[in-house]
């Protein structure tokens, strides 16, 4: 009887024509290789934006499809049609847009 030292031994197999290559190291999840300069845009990450918190409560409401979609519709709009519907959107949202000091385009005008 072959002992399991033999065995391996035994089976071990030999392929030809074929040489082990190291896989370059590529960009991804939990990986410590930076971001290609293709994908930085004005010294910055794109995922690195410089936003306040009253833009961060306007970016929610554009997340959130409770109040439908955002696409081709300013955020006042949208916010006075919900308010119509009955959905019951944010007031802080309308008192943000209202205020005049923000972006009233939602998150995705001009992306999609």
């Amino acid at each position: 009887m072959a002992t399991k030292s033999n065995m391996k031994g035994f089976y071990k197999q030999k392929k030809t024509g074929i040489s082990k290559k190291k896989a370059s190291p590529s960009a991804s999840l939990g990986s410590k290789v930076t971001q290609p300069s293709s994908l930085i845009s004005h010294a910055a990450p794109d995922l690195k934006d410089d936003y306040d918190e009253q833009e961060e409560l306007l970016r929610q409401f554009d997340l959130n499809t409770a109040y439908g979609p955002c696409l081709g519709i300013t955020r006042l709009a949208r916010w006075e049609r919900a308010c119509r519907l009955g959905m019951d959107p944010p007031k802080q949202v309308e008192t943000l847009l209202k205020g005049g000091k923000v972006r009233l385009d939602s998150l995705w005008d001009g992306r999609i």
